[in-house]
């Protein structure tokens, strides 16, 4: 760290030099504007960026007949969640239908990238969605609506019998990953440049906060998918127990109810409420390991399966608690 001391000039201004290596590595020049940014803590963000649009980036990807297509997958998507606003794909050859297969499959899932150009040995995909039209409170709700929906679906398709809904459900995990590389995507933008944080309205610790939640939100709709798993199983098994059918229901409400009141806290900017919520997971514990000792007395080709929902169960609960713990963080230190 670079200590300056202020100077006054005129009487009435405050002057402060800045570091001339700075100076040379922004190529800065007389009488060039210089933005100052006040952040939340009373900090002051200099910069000679002025542009408060979008810094545009481009990831290039060289392909081969033999490149492995799963693998290419995952760098595109890396490329959303680390904002880049092009992605040129080219080959020396003939670019294979599979490779563009999956070239497509990464537009289908991700928000805003659509290809623009496309010929024999070249692909260029362009981000058309403008991030800061998409705050992360309305991102947040909607994978919290989204997730809500499945959960309950998932629970009454056990309550039920009913594979159809159960398999319904498989279907809908996507929706919520690319909700979450959206969220991952705006957060890294902002990293990179404060600007963009001042034009969606809001601040690096909220965008921090917003994607540890969407994060955890991510994983409760794995676990989701992993109870729709497990109640296919015991459908097929044609298990009847009531008791620890409507014993499961129980603790899944208690769980979504934990869920909703931690969302509810964030939206909310609830700390008190955030607090009363991680009490109730002690509850929920408490079942569930009633609900498990009556499990273990079943036969044992449906123990497993049974196992495994309550303690998704569990852990659904568990992340809801680590979503009230952020929201008291944030906004304790926003005080």
């Amino acid at each position: 760290m670079e200590i300056r001391r202020v100077q006054m000039t005129g009487g009435s201004s405050f002057i402060i030099t800045l570091p001339k290596d700075w100076i040379k590595t922004a190529n800065i020049q007389k009488n060039d504007p210089i933005g100052l940014l006040k952040q939340s803590d009373g900090t002051l963000l200099i910069t000679s960026k002025m542009n408060k649009e979008q810094l545009q980036r481009e990831k290039e990807f060289q392909v081969t007949p033999n490149t492995n297509n799963n693998y290419l997958l995952r760098k595109l998507i890396g490329s959303y969640i680390s904002g880049f606003n092009t992605i040129n794909i080219k080959s020396n050859k003939r670019i294979l239908p599979t490779t563009r297969l999956i070239v497509r499959q990464f537009t289908h899932t991700t928000i805003g990238q659509e290809i623009v150009e496309e010929s024999d040995n070249s692909i260029i995909i362009k981000d058309l969605l403008n991030p800061a039209e998409m705050p992360f409170n309305r991102t947040i709700k909607r994978m919290h609506i989204m997730i809500k929906g499945m959960y309950e679906d998932t629970i009454q398709s056990l309550k039920q019998n009913n594979k159809q809904l159960a398999e319904d459900v498989l279907t809908r995990d996507n929706e919520i990953d690319r909700l979450h590389w959206l969220v991952a995507r705006q957060h890294n933008i902002i990293l990179r440049n404060v600007n963009f944080a001042e034009k969606m309205g809001t601040t690096t610790n909220i965008a921090n906060t917003s994607f540890l939640i969407s994060r955890i939100l991510e994983r409760i709709g794995d676990h989701i998918i992993r109870i729709a798993k497990y109640v296919l199983d015991i459908i097929e098994n044609k298990f009847d127990d009531h008791v620890i059918i409507e014993r499961i229901d129980e603790a899944g409400n208690l769980s979504l109810s934990i869920l909703n009141k931690s969302i509810g806290s964030f939206s909310k900017k609830d700390i008190k409420e955030a607090n009363e919520n991680i009490e109730n997971v002690n509850i929920l514990l408490t079942e569930c390991d009633n609900i498990n000792k009556l499990v273990l007395k079943q036969d044992p080709s449906i123990t497993i399966s049974l196992g495994y929902i309550v303690e998704s169960i569990r852990r659904i609960g568990e992340y809801a608690e680590d979503i009230s713990e952020n929201v008291i963080n944030q906004l304790i230190g926003e005080e």
